[in-house]
C-alpha cells in the first residue's frame, strides 16, 4: 500500500494540501446561511489573487524577523521582514500580501519573490509559486553585478529554495533532499549567523522536504537552538522548538517554548492556538480553552477587518476543531456542538482537514444520535476525493452498527476499502478507522475473537499517532470502542479499552466512567464508586444535564 505520511508537513494529493501540524463562549458564529445542511465542502476554496496582492500595513504583535536583503528601500526591507514573520507562523495570506507590498517599494527585491513561492505553495497555487521563482531567478542574475556580499546572500537563499522545491516534487527521492541539505550547509558556511538559513536547515532535518515546522524532529533542535543564539529569543525558533518537543513527547519543554512564542506573537491566532495545544497536552484543558478562544477571537476580528472569507484561512477550521475537542473533553457539549457543526460546514483545500470532518459524525454518535451521524457521514461519502469518501464510508459503518444494521455496515466497510484502493496515497489517514470498523463488525457477528484483536490493534495504533490533535482524537476513539464493547456485552474488551483510556489520559472523565461501568458490571461496588467519584470530579464544569453525569451521580445515592 502506498502511503503518504500524515502529521508531518504540507503535501498535495489531487488538488488538496495535506498538513498536520496539524476554537469567551462564541457569540459571533457564522451566519445561518453558512450553516445549512447542504455541505459546502465539495468546493475547494481558492484564495483570489486580488486578496494576495491587496495592500497591507506594517503590523505589531506578530513576532519579529529580519534578514538583510539587496534593496535600497527601508520600507521594502520592513515589509519583506514582515512577510518572513508571517511565514514563521503559517499565516500564508498575510505573508503574500507583505511580500507584494515589499515589491511595490522595490520591484527588484528578488527574495520577495522567493518568499512568495513559499506562500503560494502553502496556498495550493503551485503554478504561481513556479512563476515567482522564475521572476526571482531573473532578478538574482541582474543583481549579481553590484553589492557582491548581499548578492551572494540572496543567491544562496534562492538556490536553496529551488532545490527544496525540486525535493518537494519527488518526496521519495532521498538524493534530492540530500542535495537541498547540502546546499544549506554550503550557504551556512558562507553566512554562519543567517538566522533564516539556520531555521531552514533545521526544518530540512525532517524526512519530508515540504515540512513547514509542524513535523520538526529531534535532529532539528540543535539548529533551532543555534538560531536562538544568533538571534536571542527569536519567536520562529521558539515556535519550531515547541513543535519538535511536542513531537518527541516532551510536554513541559513544549509548553515553555509555546508560551514564549505566544508572548512574542500575541496577535497571531496560531501562536495563541499553539499555546493551547501544549496546555491541553499538559493536562490543563480549561487554560487551553482560553487560548483557543483567544485565537478564535483574533481570527474572526481579522476576517471582519480585512474582509477575508472564513474558508480561505486553513487555521480557522483547525482552531475550531481543537476548541470543540477541548469543550468535549470538559463535558461542555453545548459549546462543542455548534463549533464542530460550523467546522464541518467549512470547505477546505487541505485533505487532512476534510478527513477530520469525520469528528462531527463521531461526536453525534457519542451523543447517541446515530441517525444524524449517518446523514453527516453521507456528506463525506459524496465528496469527490476517494480518501474523504473512504472516511465517510467508515463513519457510515459505525453509525449503522450503532443502529444494529450489521449487514449494511459490512457493505459500508467494503465501500471504504474500495475507495482506499482507488486513492493514489494517504491511506494511513483512514486505515486505522477502517480496522476499528472491521473489528467492531466482527465483534457483532460470529468472529468475536478476531474482532477483539482488530479493535485492540486499532486502539494501539490510534494511541501511537503523534501530536496533540491526534492525541485527543484518539482518546475519543478509544472511548467509542469501549462503548461499542459494552453495547454487545463484551465486558472483557470493555475493560481492556477502559484501561487503555486511563493509560492514555488518566484525567479524563470518560476514562474513569468506562472503568466504573466495568466494575459495576462485575459487582465491584467499591471500585465502581471510586471511579464514578473520579469521573464526577473530572467533569465538575460539565453540562449539568449530561446522561453520563446522571448515571455517575446515581451511584452516590
Amino acid at each position: 500500500m502506498t502511503v503518504v505520511k500524515s502529521g508531518k508537513a504540507t503535501r498535495r494529493i489531487r488538488g488538496f494540501s495535506l498538513f498536520v501540524c496539524t476554537v469567551v463562549v462564541l457569540a459571533t458564529l457564522l451566519p445561518p446561511d453558512k450553516m445549512t445542511a447542504q455541505h459546502s465542502g465539495h468546493r475547494i476554496p481558492v484564495v483570489p489573487r486580488e486578496l494576495l496582492e491587496r495592500p497591507v500595513t506594517l503590523r505589531s504583535g506578530i513576532g519579529r524577523a529580519h534578514d538583510e536583503v539587496t534593496t535600497g528601500s527601508s520600507e521594502a526591507q520592513a515589509f519583506y521582514d514582515q512577510g518572513l514573520a508571517y511565514l514563521h507562523s503559517f499565516v500564508w495570506i498575510e505573508a503574500a500580501r507583505s511580500f507584494h507590498q515589499a515589491l511595490r517599494s522595490d520591484p527588484r527585491l528578488a527574495l520577495a519573490h522567493v518568499g512568495l513561492s513559499y506562500a503560494y505553495v502553502e496556498l495550493n497555487q503551485p503554478t504561481e509559486a513556479r512563476q515567482a521563482i522564475e521572476r526571482a531567478r531573473a532578478l538574482i542574475q541582474g543583481n549579481s553585478k553590484g553589492l557582491p556580499q548581499l548578492a551572494a546572500h540572496d543567491r544562496h537563499h534562492f538556490e536553496t529554495r529551488v532545490l527544496q522545491m525540486a525535493a518537494e516534487q519527488a518526496p521519495g527521492d532521498k538524493s534530492r533532499l540530500a542535495a537541498y541539505r547540502q546546499a544549506l550547509d554550503v550557504a551556512l558556511a558562507a553566512f554562519p549567523d543567517d538566522v533564516e538559513l539556520i531555521l531552514k536547515r533545521g526544518l530540512a532535518e525532517s524526512p519530508d522536504p515540504a515540512d513547514r515546522g509542524q513535523g520538526s524532529v529531534a535532529a532539528a533542535m540543535p539548529f533551532f537552538e543555534r538560531a536562538l543564539r544568533a538571534s536571542p529569543g527569536h519567536f520562529g525558533a521558539r515556535h519550531y522548538l515547541a513543535h519538535a518537543h511536542e513531537n518527541g513527547g516532551r510536554v513541559r519543554e513544549a509548553l515553555d517554548q509555546a508560551a514564549a512564542y505566544a508572548a512574542q506573537a500575541v496577535n497571531v491566532p496560531h501562536a495563541r492556538h499553539m499555546h493551547g495545544h501544549q496546555l491541553r497536552r499538559a493536562g490543563r484543558p480549561a487554560d487551553a480553552a482560553v487560548q483557543f478562544e483567544a485565537a478564535d477571537r483574533l481570527q474572526r476580528e481579522y476576517f471582519a477587518r480585512e474582509k477575508v472569507g472564513a474558508d480561505l484561512d486553513w487555521h480557522h477550521a483547525h482552531n475550531l476543531d481543537l476548541l470543540a475537542a477541548t469543550y468535549q473533553y470538559l463535558g461542555q457539549m453545548k459549546k462543542a456542538e455548534p463549533l464542530l457543526k460550523q467546522s464541518f460546514a467549512l470547505p477546505s483545500n487541505l485533505l487532512v482537514q476534510m478527513i477530520n470532518k469525520r469528528e462531527w459524525p463521531a461526536f453525534l454518535l457519542a451523543r447517541n444520535r446515530p441517525a444524524e451521524a449517518l446523514e453527516a457521514a453521507k456528506v463525506l461519502v459524496a465528496h469527490p476525493n476517494p480518501l474523504v469518501q473512504a472516511a465517510g464510508h467508515v463513519e457510515t459503518g459505525f453509525a449503522l452498527l450503532a443502529a444494529n444494521r450489521v449487514a449494511d455496515a459490512g457493505a459500508a466497510s467494503n465501500a471504504a476499502l474500495r475507495a482506499l484502493k482507488s486513492a493514489p496515497g494517504g491511506q494511513d489517514l483512514v486505515f486505522i478507522g477502517l480496522e476499528a470498523l472491521q473489528g467492531e463488525f466482527r465483534l457483532r457477528t460470529a468472529q468475536r475473537e478476531q474482532g477483539r484483536k482488530m479493535m485492540l490493534s486499532a486502539a494501539q495504533k490510534w494511541r501511537a499517532q503523534p501530536g496533540p490533535d491526534a492525541w485527543s482524537q484518539s482518546l475519543f476513539r478509544l472511548e467509542a470502542m469501549a462503548r461499542s464493547a459494552r453495547s454487545v456485552g463484551d465486558w472483557e474488551l470493555a475493560g481492556q479499552m477502559a484501561r487503555l483510556m486511563v493509560e492514555h489520559d488518566p484525567a479524563y472523565f470518560g476514562s474513569h466512567y468506562a472503568l466504573a461501568l466495568v466494575a459495576q458490571n462485575a459487582g465491584d461496588r467499591p471500585a465502581a464508586r471510586r471511579e464514578f467519584d473520579l469521573a464526577l470530579k473530572a467533569w465538575s464544569a460539565a453540562d449539568s444535564d449530561l446522561p453520563e453525569l446522571a448515571a455517575a451521580r446515581e451511584t452516590r445515592r
